[in-house]
């Protein structure tokens, strides 16, 4: 009863092939039928009395019918019959994050040492050393946001390119998190598995929250924001460029519009175990099915496809069609 139940065709137009394939066989077998002639002349109660036929030619299996069968075995396999969803074979497949970096001139100020920008990178290290188990992507913005590493299980080449981001190799200058947003979560719905993003940036202005909650609200996936900037306390080193002080109440604003949270960084690696637990919570929330594909079990009609076709091969094996 559950087969019966889930039982369906991924592809249902294909089976409208039935129908044309339907006329043609009736028009093969009708003009492979040696006896058409005789059947207009000799009463049908006679003619099988009247035939000769050799030992067992009564029970032949003529190569229309065979024909026949690898027609409905390759239309069935175009149609993709399905009843049972498709497990995944690995398990960074079942969830994914995507780490969304600000790529900005302020992010070089040096109240976060060796900068905001440097200490960022680090941090992505340190979070997918500790979220190995998942495929991450990375996505850069400025005045643009653009899509560094799609997702992937590769962690090295992911910290690869994160290092070498720079302010001076982003084409438009500005600040655009939304952007930004946007793109990662498409990618996500992409991908079509659970998943969440990491925000890293020092601050957000207030005019972009409400893009930012426009984005969530049309279904999109949690945003923590991981806040890459020290409180006025601190004191910045000679030197460095100028950028704001940290900006709590903002940044919880923009964390709030997002579904998400806010982590403020630590020395140690106490803000990315915190984040770490954040994440696994945001991807324990989405439904379970979601990403979940069904299995195209059309591809086993494919072997008895092949073999009906082989019979075609020996002699006597050819149908014609006038």
């Amino acid at each position: 009863m559950d087969f019966l139940a889930s039982f369906h065709f991924l592809r249902p137009a294909w089976l409208l092939l039935l129908i044309p394939a339907g006329f043609l066989m009736w028009s093969v077998f009708q003009r492979s039928d040696s006896l058409r002639a005789w059947k207009k002349i000799v009463a049908p109660h006679l003619l099988p009395h009247l035939l000769l036929r050799e030992s067992g030619q009564s029970g032949r299996w003529r190569p229309v019918y065979m024909l026949g069968v690898a027609w409905l075995a390759g239309i069935l396999a175009l149609a993709g019959p399905s009843w049972q969803m498709k497990p995944s074979p690995f398990s960074e497949d079942l969830a994914a994050m995507f780490i969304v970096i600000k790529v900005t001139p302020d992010m070089l100020a040096r109240d976060i040492q060796p900068s905001r920008l440097q200490r960022g990178v680090l941090k992505i290290r340190d979070l997918l050393e500790l979220k190995n188990d998942i495929r991450s992507g990375l996505i850069a913005y400025a005045g643009s946001a653009h899509l560094v590493m799609p997702l992937t299980s590769d962690s090295g080449i992911i910290n690869s390119f994160a290092q070498a981001l720079a302010p001076g190799i982003m084409p438009q200058v500005g600040d655009e998190p939304a952007e930004a947003i946007f793109l990662a979560d498409q990618r996500l719905k992409k991908a079509a598995v659970p998943g969440s993003i990491i925000l890293i940036t020092d601050a957000i202005d207030r005019s972009q929250i409400a893009a930012l909650e426009k984005i969530h609200q049309q279904g999109g996936v949690d945003v923590h924001i991981l806040a890459m900037a020290a409180g006025p306390e601190v004191i910045p080193p000679p030197g460095g460029p100028p950028a704001a002080a940290l900006d709590v109440d903002s940044l919880r604003a923009a964390a709030r519009s997002l579904g998400g949270s806010l982590t403020v960084v630590t020395a140690d690696k106490r803000d990315i175990e915190s984040l770490s637990a954040k994440i696994e919570r945001s991807i324990s929330h989405v439904p379970a099915g979601d990403g979940r594909q069904w299995q195209d079990e059309g591809y086993y009609l494919l072997v008895l496809l092949a073999l009906m076709l082989l019979t075609f091969f020996r002699r006597g094996g050819s149908v014609a069609v006038e």
